[in-house]
């Protein structure tokens, strides 16, 4: 049985949905084709693929709220990519909105890595550790 299975989830497997990178003379916009309005922009393209994640994140949760049917991704090759555009997939991600303890056993090289990062950041340890999974989901796991 699975450590976290108390925790309800619509889905079990991480949903990818498809999204087109467009780049602009002033920022780098992301576009969701399957999901009409849905985009990101930033100036770097880390923070437009962060902005996306949120943007895709926020958008199925309005349409949840508003009863709206909230359409699957289609796959990759299915999706037209038009010329300077460059094609990624950026996880769905939904907090469940309850905490779960998780002991972790680290290298003392790899936790004095995440301190140091976290507090360059003004982190803390867990917001840095979630942002990290979160970073590694965008770049496909």
């Amino acid at each position: 049985m699975c450590e976290y299975s108390h925790i309800q989830t619509r889905r079990r497997q991480t949903t990818r949905y498809p999204a087109l990178i467009e780049y602009g003379p002033d920022a780098i916009g992301v576009i969701f084709p399957d999901l009409p309005g849905c985009v990101a922009a930033a100036a770097t393209i880390d923070e437009a693929l962060v902005n996306a994640e949120d943007a895709l994140r926020d958008w199925v949760a309005v349409a949840d709220e508003d009863g709206d049917a909230v359409p699957p991704p289609r796959a990759l090759e299915e999706i037209d990519v038009p010329a300077g555009h460059a094609l990624v997939s950026v996880p769905l991600i939904r907090p469940s909105g309850v905490p779960v303890r998780a002991n972790l056993s680290l290298d003392a090289g790899v936790a004095a890595f995440i301190d140091e990062e976290r507090r360059r950041r003004g982190m803390t340890r867990r917001a840095y550790v979630e942002w990290m999974a979160r970073r590694i989901a965008q770049m496909g796991g």
